[in-house]
Formats: C-alpha cells, structure tokens, sequence
C-alpha cells in the first residue's frame, strides 16, 4: 500500500443522457449533479468530490456536447470544452444499450486534440439495462472508435464497477494534498444547487419541448425573523413563453404546488434544515437567444 496521496480533477463526457449526472452522484455518494431524464438538463459544471483516503478527486459534471442551434447552445458547448483543456482525464460516457450513433463520433473528433495531453477513460454506461454480450459489443465498438486509455463497464444504478472506474480515475491524478478540505462533496454556492433542484423538479413529466425553456434564479435565501429552524426561499422559474407558463402552472396552480412541494423536500435535504419555498412563474421571451437575458439568468 503506497503512502501517496493523488488530487485532480476529472470530468464525464458523452452525448445527453449518456448517464453522466447519475455516474458522477454514484462516484460522490451524494445527489449533487441533477438528474433527470430530459436530455440536456445539466448548465453548470457542478463539482462532485470523491474523498478516500488516499486520494482526493473532484468531478465536473458538464452540460453534454451537442450541435447548437442557440446562443445558449454555443455557451453550453464552450463551457465543456473549456472545461476538457483544464482537467487530469476525462470520462467518455456512451449508453450499454443505445449503439454508438454520430453524436457519440461527433464527441470523439473533438476529444481527439484533449487526447494528445489528458488520458481518455471509455466507459460503458447503464450495463444493468442489457445483457452482457450487448456490453461486450459495445465495449468492442467504442474500442474501434477511439484510442482509450481504459474501457471499462459500469452502472451507477447498482453499482457495479464503480469502485474500478474511481480507482482508473485516480491513477491518474498528479499526487497532492486534498485540493478540499472537510469532507464537503460540492464546492457550489448553496443557491445553485437550490436552483437546480427546482429546475428538476419542474422538468419533471412536462412535455418534450419544455427542457430548455427553463431557468431558475435563486432571489434569496434568508432564516425567518426570530426562528433559526426556518429558511425562507424566494426563486422565480423563466421561461420563454406564455403558453410555457400555463405548462409550469397546470390547472390552478396545481402543478406548480407539486414542483415546490418535490422541490422543497430536495431543498430541505441537501441544506437540513426546514425551508418555506416562494415560486413563481416569469415569463422572458426568447431568453436563450438574448445575450443580456442570458447573462441576467447566469449564462
């Protein structure tokens, strides 16, 4: 057993919904990345950390790589690849059970320049969905794909391999002190995640259309007057249209009621602490078009 200790960072790549988020919670230990099963619902690079006894890694979950057709589109694929130059070894994420199609390709072209200076992990995701010969196919796939440095299959959801993708990770980190002490498992400001967990929670069985009209912005986060065991939260949910906003709504306000009751909980959890959540629908049209709309929604 070595005595050295290895710190970095490492970040998960792959088209949306290849099981970045969930990977990066499994890793963590903890719900730090949102997760939803709406495409392209990851905007900030939330960083998960993985604290072991010998190694300190630090996960930046990144929005996935698509082609955009947006100005919010464009700064979502510069914060991934500015993200890829600045960490030790990126994870390429691809689904056990979908078979790699031109958007995985379009992904790897581009990992292709990062590949020259940051180890390339492959990792088979979702394994727990099919049966190990599909795994092994699509093991094979990505191997004629790519030049990895590691392939190796996981699921987040059970648990299998999970520990082995950690240890691939860390291996190659530089050795180094803990990069964050105390054991916390995200460097976020509270009020980010807070406003993505509202943002999942109203992502949650809308329609298809709705994933990317939505933004949340945290106003304030204040203890109630005279009692220490309340937080008030005040938050406004955007989005692009009126018709959205009847979507948020639901029929008298129902649905809203159910995004803030699952949102509050959420909130409740990661903070520990009882919360008064305050939500309300805005409208700002065309937003991810808007450059000062997006920098106003934090973009």
């Amino acid at each position: 057993m070595s005595d050295t200790h290895r710190s970095g960072f490492a970040c998960f790549v792959g088209r949306p919904n290849a099981g970045k988020s969930t990977l990066t919670n499994a890793l963590v230990g903890g719900k730090v990345a949102i997760t939803s099963s709406k495409p392209q619902t990851t905007r900030h690079a939330i960083r998960g950390i993985v604290h072991r006894p010998d190694a300190q890694l630090v996960i930046v979950d990144t929005p996935g790589l698509h082609r955009p057709r947006t100005l919010l589109g464009e700064r979502l694929n510069d914060v991934v690849r500015q993200t890829w130059s600045e960490v030790d070894v990126v994870g390429f994420c691809a689904p056990a059970d979908q078979k790699v199609g031109p958007g995985d390709k379009f992904i790897l072209g581009e990992l292709v320049k990062v590949a020259r200076k940051t180890p390339v992990i492959g990792v088979v995701t979702k394994t727990d969905l099919v049966p190990p010969e599909q795994v092994a196919a699509q093991l094979l796939a990505l191997q004629e794909a790519f030049d990895f440095a590691e392939l190796v299959p996981v699921s987040a959801k059970d648990g299998y391999q999970v520990g082995t993708l950690a240890d691939l990770l860390v291996a190659r980190l530089p050795e180094g002190p803990a990069l964050y002490p105390g054991g916390e498992l995200t460097d976020e400001p509270e009020a980010v995640l807070v406003g993505e967990l509202i943002r999942e929670a109203a992502l949650e069985g809308v329609r298809d259309e709705l994933p990317h009209s939505i933004a949340v912005t945290v106003e304030e986060m204040v203890p109630r007057e005279g009692r220490d065991d309340l937080l008030d939260v005040h938050a406004f949910v955007f989005v692009e249209r009126p018709s959205q906003k009847g979507i948020i709504l639901g029929h008298r306000g129902e649905r809203l009621k159910q995004v803030g009751t699952v949102a509050r909980q959420q909130i409740e959890a990661l903070l520990g602490t009882r919360v008064y959540l305050d939500l309300h629908v805005k409208v700002a049209k065309d937003w991810q078009r808007d450059p000062r709309q997006l920098r106003r929604l934090g973009f």
